[in-house]
């Protein structure tokens, strides 16, 4: 196998207010819907960075300032013919007027009132990564009863 292959890239940020709330985004797609953090796809010759001030605009209305970069989710597709990469951000700097998108309805909520909610699959994962300072990766392997998720 060569060096190089396939790659999705794609990104998430976790918007935090000054009183602690994040902003909380109820994602529409029944294939991964639930509760999450704003994020999509980086285009092509677009910075890292500009995506994810991008996305957390188109998605929410906000334009986030001096977003942080902490962590990735990953894998390899299923039939090994490329990677699928999340850039987790953080971000506490924004201005604008919140706005719901396509994707889904967006509110202010405590993170406990997240986790009581209907969060979207493997969100709890998320956290450790957000709030924690021990993991920097969540990487899911294939092995024959599906997907395992490890924080590495």
């Amino acid at each position: 196998m060569g060096r190089t292959y396939p790659i999705e890239l794609t990104n998430m940020c976790m918007l935090t207010r000054e009183d602690g709330c994040v902003l909380v985004q109820n994602r529409r797609d029944p294939s991964w819907g639930g509760l999450t953090f704003p994020g999509g796809h980086i285009e092509p010759g677009e910075s890292l960075v500009d995506s994810v001030i991008r996305e957390m605009r188109e998605e929410t209305g906000l334009t986030i300032r001096h977003p942080r970069l902490v962590g990735a989710k990953n894998w390899m597709q299923k039939d090994g013919s490329g990677r699928y990469l999340v850039l987790l951000y953080t971000a506490t700097e924004y201005e604008g007027e919140l706005h719901a998108s396509e994707e889904g309805d967006v509110c202010w909520m405590t993170l406990e009132d997240m986790r009581a909610g209907q969060m979207v699959e493997g969100m709890e994962l998320f956290f450790d990564i957000y709030l924690g300072h021990e993991h920097s990766e969540i990487w899911y392997e294939r092995d024959s009863d599906g997907w395992t998720a490890m924080l590495k």
